[in-house]
């Protein structure tokens, strides 16, 4: 399997030295793209996440071996297991064998992993995922969906719509959706939908047809250190758009996704917006949603009247939606088909997903991870729990992003009626004492902070009148879930 990908010279008006980004060699990665030499073997480094799970299953459907290792077993193992995958529980030099054509790494892998060094020694390229998804999809048309928050959900939706439209599109997506059957496949259309992590910058390996912004906040600055960079290197990624003559399609309600499609206008780029704001080309005219889920009347670009229904609640929810019939209206996909997908579309794991329901006590889980995106899962819980009692259970991802969003953390979890904290999940990060979820508890009254461990027999104990407990987190907060059912099932009516 042969694979180009000039990401290097298409970066233009924007250098390698002017964006941050991991695609570009470094003490991890050797390369930036898939090579130009065939690939018929690649070893996978921290195979067991989502995001690298997809790239593993999108090379053996793609009919390369597979080798890979993780640290843990997880569930997205098995599967891939299945499909002909040969891991390996931890990381060691000789997991790297010498016929390995390539070795596919993420931002997670760090430079003194042995089989990083192994790989080195061998002069065996390493790439990041997303230059490996770039060259795994290659042969398609790519709709690819960027933004602070919404990418997953707005991805699952695209591809299911796809699908209903009968196009058989590929797919990557950073979870599991169950109607979808697994978080990626090759498919067997002409196009496919790739969620485009802004997270380090490697998004600038994809050059998409489509590109669907969803919203632009500030965030993971631990990585690009200033908004300013943040926006230079989504800037990079959306003049991509011109070497496909696509079309950027972004969300107007949102203020920096607005500002930015201004932007790319002016610098020539085609422009597609939705929302409710008056000057949006996909224009919400009357909303019908209720708990249950959502129906809005649209006005597209012509003034033809668009009747939009999801199962799924929530403001944020019709917006994706309304993204993706926006973006694959571009590409002339029948609209029923994607109406029809679009109103089947039943979430992502773990986003605003019922984990479980006692004596109409229900637990939700929700991947909310930033400010934003907690005021969002919360107005949803809001309205599930129709006037009863909301608790809010929030797990931090991340010691920079807690410091850095503190406040706004304590306001949007003020909305709930009880709000508990878990300790910092420190993910890729080391320790930093020099910031506490009791920092953000005590910004929010009544507030407390629990150890994990301690949460399932406190809510046995104290939640009896609460309709909802809402879950939210990007780390092991899940896990807990489980247990709180457990408890609640045990304290009895």
């Amino acid at each position: 399997m042969t694979r180009t990908n000039d990401v290097v010279d298409n970066l233009q008006p924007f250098s390698p030295g002017e964006i941050r980004t991991m695609l570009m060699p470094g003490a991890v990665v050797s390369a930036c793209a898939w090579p130009e030499t065939p690939v018929r073997k690649v070893h996978v480094i921290r195979i067991g996440g989502a995001g690298m799970s997809a790239v593993a299953r999108l090379a053996l459907e793609a009919g390369l071996e597979v080798t890979g290792s993780e640290s843990q077993e997880g569930r997205f193992l098995p599967p891939l297991r299945e499909l002909g995958a040969r891991i390996t529980v931890g990381f060691d030099a000789v997991n790297i064998e010498e016929d390995t054509d390539l070795v596919i790494v993420s931002t997670a892998v760090r430079a003194d992993n042995p089989e990083v060094r192994r790989a080195h020694e061998l002069s065996i390229p390493v790439i990041h995922r997303a230059a490996g998804l770039a060259g795994l999809l290659s042969d398609h048309a790519l709709i690819a969906v960027a933004g602070t928050h919404g990418k997953t959900t707005t991805s699952a939706m695209a591809t299911l719509a796809l699908r209903a439209a009968g196009a058989e599109p590929a797919w990557a997506v950073g979870a599991a959706v169950a109607q979808l059957g697994a978080n990626a496949g090759q498919g067997a259309g002409e196009y496919a939908v790739v969620e485009a992590d802004e997270s380090d910058g490697s998004f600038v390996a994809f050059a998409p047809s489509v590109l669907v912004l969803t919203n632009f906040e500030a965030d993971h600055l631990d990585f690009h250190g200033t908004e300013e960079n943040l926006r230079a290197v989504l800037s990079a990624f959306a003049a991509r758009l011109k070497e496909t003559n696509g079309t950027l399609v972004a969300c107007a309600d949102d203020l920096g996704a607005l500002a930015f499609a201004r932007d790319a206008r002016e610098a020539g780029i085609r422009v597609v917006t939705y929302g409710e704001h008056p000057d949006a080309s996909w224009r919400i005219t009357a909303d019908h949603s209720s708990a249950a889920g959502a129906h809005v009347e649209v006005e597209s670009p012509n003034g033809e009247r668009v009747n939009l229904s999801l199962r799924v609640p929530g403001r944020h929810n019709v917006l994706n939606a309304l993204g993706v019939l926006a973006a694959l209206e571009v590409l002339d996909i029948e609209r029923g088909g994607v109406l029809a997908g679009l109103a089947e579309f039943a979430g992502a794991d773990r986003r605003f997903q019922i984990a479980g329901e006692v004596r109409g006590l229900a637990v939700i889980d929700d991947y909310a991870h930033h400010p934003r995106e907690v005021a969002a899962a919360l107005a949803a819980g809001r309205e599930r729990a129709e006037g009863g009692k909301l608790v809010a259970v929030f797990q931090p991802h991340l010691f920079s992003r807690t410091k850095a969003f503190a406040r706004e953390f304590a306001e949007a979890l003020s909305v709930a009626d009880e709000t508990i904290l878990l300790p910092i999940y420190p993910a890729r990060e080391d320790f930093d004492p020099s910031i506490r979820s009791e920092d953000v508890a005590l910004l929010i009254d009544g507030a407390r902070v629990l150890e994990p461990h301690d949460v399932p027999g406190y809510l046995a104990s104290h939640a009896h009148d609460a309709r909802v407990i809402l879950m939210m987190g990007a780390g092991d907060i899940v896990d807990v879930s489980p247990r709180i059912l457990e408890a609640l099932e045990a304290r009895g009516a």
